[in-house]
């Protein structure tokens, strides 16, 4: 069985959904544009990533191959659903900065993919774990790309004023130009890291 510590270090760093696959960049792009949604948006992926690999483990030896992606499907909808649900009733007006993304996270290809790729093949509790590594993962993500742009953009983090009024505001780091501009600073910067380890681990064996 893989460990607790592997499967964290994939999903927070060597199989990343973001910088690493490359996956849920829609959302990434659309709410990056303050912390407070970031975050919030990444607690609800957690959530649904988690749950929805964990069921899938539960149930995997008692679903039929030819409709497993549907069943997937209907269980993350679910868990999506509960999210859109606790966030209109608790947090209205989160909801309405989200808009459509919430429901969009029934979509995003990081679930269906450690759904397919991990839950399907693993036992409950690693499938479970692995789903918040990765949903942790994509997390982290959207916190650095929204700390940037709305501290250049707003001059705040979380709403709180951090840059004086001597601050001229990037209007560009609020709008989508800006949310490509960072992502991309995101992948090359880790995507350099990435390459320094394995020259690391490769000079290290020889």
């Amino acid at each position: 069985m893989t460990s607790p510590k592997k499967i964290f270090m994939e999903g927070l760093w060597k199989d990343n959904p973001i910088f690493r696959q490359i996956l849920g960049i829609c959302s990434a792009l659309a709410v990056t544009n303050l912390m407070l949604n970031s975050f919030v948006m990444g607690i609800g992926l957690i959530f649904v990533t988690s749950f929805s690999s964990l069921t899938v483990s539960l149930i995997r030896l008692y679903t039929p191959k030819h409709i497993r992606m549907m069943v997937q499907t209907l269980i993350i909808s679910s868990y999506v659903i509960i999210v859109d649900i606790v966030l209109k009733a608790y947090f209205p007006a989160m909801s309405d900065a989200l808009g459509p993304y919430v429901g969009l996270i029934i979509t995003n290809c990081i679930i269906m993919g450690r759904c397919e790729a991990f839950a399907q093949t693993n036992p409950p509790l690693p499938s479970f774990l692995d789903g918040i590594a990765s949903g942790t993962g994509y997390a982290l993500i959207l916190l650095v790309i929204a700390f940037f742009r709305e501290l250049m953009g707003f001059g705040t983090v979380f709403g709180y004023p951090l840059l004086g009024s001597w601050w001229t505001k990037w209007t560009i780091m609020i709008m989508p130009p800006g949310a490509f501009f960072m992502l991309a600073m995101v992948i090359w910067v880790t995507r350099n890291l990435s390459s320094e380890d394995e020259k690391e681990k490769e000079g290290a064996v020889a």
